[in-house]
């Protein structure tokens, strides 16, 4: 009979090593942490990184989307979209240089249609809890994930 539950005994071994490896916290080298000023680009001379709009900012020479959400646009459809725009772009650079933040994706990020590095952002807010930047902003009103990309205008 054990020659039978044999191979059943060895599969759960291994089911369980797998369920066990994945939920390992294996984020250490897949985050990112950023300490420094993050101005809206071409308002302060020799910052490391600058905002371009509410949802995209550059570090260096690399251009990074941030993922969970879609800010309005500078260039918008309306005046009213492209106000919110401009404050979303402020918002955003108020909140990463408000405090140390991390981006995810480590050294291989996904990348976009447009060549920007897609990472996630967050930090450790005042209650111990992650802090996510999407969640941040679409709270604030300068970001949607529901899809609606044209909807800043209604």
């Amino acid at each position: 009979m054990f020659r039978r539950l044999k191979p059943v005994f060895w599969l759960a071994i291994v089911l369980a090593a797998g369920w066990w490896v994945m939920g390992l916290n294996t984020s250490g080298g897949d985050w990112e942490e950023q300490r420094t000023n993050f101005p809206v680009c071409g308002t302060q001379r020799g910052a490391a990184g600058c905002v371009i709009d509410g949802d995209t900012i550059v570090i260096g020479k690399r251009k990074i989307r941030m993922s969970g959400y879609n800010a309005p646009e500078l260039n918008g459809e309306c005046d009213t979209e492209s106000a919110l725009a401009r404050r979303a772009r402020a918002e955003l650079a108020t909140w990463l240089s408000s405090a140390p933040f991390e981006m995810s994706g480590g050294d291989d990020p996904p990348y976009d249609q447009y060549g920007r590095e897609l990472r996630s952002f967050k930090r450790i807010g005042a209650n111990g809890r992650d802090e996510w930047l999407a969640d941040h902003m679409i709270k604030a009103g300068f970001g949607r994930n529901d899809g609606f990309r044209d909807e800043w205008c209604r």
